[in-house]
């Protein structure tokens, strides 16, 4: 499940958790050489609502073992709590738009015809919907920067299961994205760099007989952007 940290001599450059949609990344780490700890610590489903609480300001995942990885990770680094990391921040959490986009969930708000009704996928109520879906994924952000941590997040591979609706995907995702960069957190966005003409990743890109994952390519394309901002 773990990306563990690359090296135990040199410091790490960042602390990286998420949900599978990390392991690219941190594969792409490990095979350069660039020292950092974590790596996915569950799936997709697990970070969207109701699952961490604070203890003073330290976040607890509710998961005792997600909890158990994440206390491992920052012992690597030498800190008691997230308040004490001196490293970037690099999130998946909240991220994971198939799993939002899921068809069945979407079908009330559908005509007769099977079309949504105009201006719904931009709409304050759609983006209510999907900030409702991923509340405690925004509220972990919002707290990691209160703390005063540099934070960066990842958006996923723009991958589309058959269980997803594409144009929910494409607007939750924007969404978050939106989100999140009003908490000022740094939006890695690679979609112009991997994807084709219609906006979906380019196969080269995408983990072989799989529906959702990018690849080690994909992954390294992410590194060589956090590396560009200093990471």
């Amino acid at each position: 499940m773990t990306t563990p940290s690359s090296t135990t001599t040199a410091p790490a450059r960042f602390l990286l958790l998420g949900d599978s949609h990390a392991g690219p990344v941190g594969r792409a780490a490990r095979a350069a050489g660039i020292p950092f700890s974590g790596g996915p610590v569950g799936a997709a489903r697990d970070f969207n609502a109701g699952f961490f609480d604070l203890r003073g300001d330290d976040p607890v995942f509710r998961d005792a073992e997600i909890d158990q990885l994440y206390r491992g990770f920052l012992a690597e680094l030498g800190v008691a709590g997230l308040g004490e990391l001196t490293v970037p921040l690099v999130l998946t959490f909240g991220l994971s738009a198939h799993f939002f986009a899921t068809t069945e969930n979407w079908q009330l708000y559908r005509t007769r015809a099977g079309a949504f009704t105009p201006g719904f996928v931009s709409s304050r109520l759609f983006d209510d919907i999907v900030t409702a879906m991923a509340r405690d994924a925004i509220a972990f952000y919002r707290h990691a920067r209160g703390l005063g941590l540099r934070v960066l997040a990842a958006l996923p591979p723009q991958r589309v299961p058959s269980m997803s609706d594409p144009e929910i995907f494409m607007a939750a995702q924007e969404t978050m994205r939106c989100a999140l960069d009003a908490l000022d957190v740094e939006i890695v966005d690679l979609r112009d760099r991997v994807t084709g003409a219609a906006g979906l990743q380019r196969p080269e890109l995408c983990e072989a007989d799989d529906p959702i994952h990018g690849n080690l390519a994909f992954g390294r394309l992410i590194l060589a952007d956090l590396l560009d901002r200093g990471l």
